[in-house]
């Protein structure tokens, strides 16, 4: 294998690792999401007033509307940086296919 060959190889090395980062950050923001979700489904099923947040290691009562308004505006950062996050990884998986085909350029062909 050529020097060239090595070092793309070691690039795409690099975006997988990337890739596989970007997964973990994916699946740990998607847990979040679906407590958000859980979340938000019981308080639509309350009458309640106020429920309880957990706050550190206390847990506080709250409006249900604030509650509610918190837990929407934070499944909306998620949801956006879940879709930052999908697109770096189609930008990784782009640029690893483009480095697999140099390669396959690159290599000597058996005949």
């Amino acid at each position: 294998m050529d020097k060239e060959s090595e070092q793309l190889l070691t690039q795409a090395q690099i975006y997988q690792q990337q890739i596989q980062m970007i997964l973990t950050q994916k699946g740990a923001l998607n847990l979040e999401l679906n407590e958000i979700k859980k979340s938000l489904e019981e308080i639509e099923k309350t009458s309640e007033k106020s429920v309880f947040k957990l706050s550190g290691p206390i847990m506080i009562r709250v409006d249900t509307k604030d509650m509610k308004k918190d837990l929407k505006e934070k499944e909306d950062m998620i949801n956006l940086r879940l879709s930052t996050i999908e697109k770096q990884e189609a930008k990784l998986k782009e640029k690893i296919e483009e480095l697999r085909s140099k390669i396959m350029k690159s290599q000597p062909k058996a005949g």
